[in-house]
């Protein structure tokens, strides 16, 4: 048996062996979004009507199979993203005091009310952060880290978003209690 085929071998196998270990330590692939079928449309209300945020969840939630109300529309379900902050706070200084290190934070305040105005998601609100450096000689690099780097919060605060949104739908006891 030659030396390729012997390692094709151990590489199936260990692939195997490890396919079959996943779901003995809990894990599980992520189900698809469960919304009601009677929710009907959802607007995606901001405070901000330029807001990145709420475009990138009104198309994951119509990814998911919702439907997105049309401007001006009646009797739907509302997701209204209250507040979107951010910060930039210095975390760590060099010897001349100049700031080094920052840590990016992101907080959104957030809540869903269904077409008869109750509320199905109760107002949360939900706090990203991630540290970067920002070395006072580098401007230019910084300045696009940090574009990166809030991209990528974007991309995470809607994931949590949606998140939220699923788990009160997959536990329908849990939202008839409130």
């Amino acid at each position: 048996m030659s030396l390729f085929r012997l390692r094709s071998i151990r590489l199936a196998a260990a692939a195997l062996a490890l396919t079959l270990l996943l779901p003995a330590c809990g894990f599980h692939l992520r189900n698809a979004l469960t919304l009601p079928p009677d929710l009907g449309p959802v607007d995606i209300v901001s405070s901000d009507p330029y807001s990145r945020l709420a475009r990138s969840v009104e198309r994951a939630l119509a990814a998911a199979g919702a439907e997105i109300a049309e401007p001006r529309a009646q009797d739907v379900a509302v997701l209204n993203i209250q507040s979107e902050r951010w910060a930039a706070l210095p975390a760590s200084l060099d010897a001349q005091g100049r700031a080094q290190e920052y840590t990016l934070r992101y907080a959104v305040v957030f809540s869903m009310r269904d077409a008869d105005g109750r509320d199905v998601v109760p107002q949360q609100a939900i706090e990203l952060a991630r540290d970067y450096l920002a070395p006072p000689t580098d401007s230019i690099g910084a300045d696009s880290e940090r574009e990166l780097l809030s991209r990528e919060l974007e991309r995470e605060m809607t994931a949590s978003i949606i998140r939220r949104i699923d788990a009160v739908f997959r536990n329908p006891q849990e939202r008839t209690a409130r």
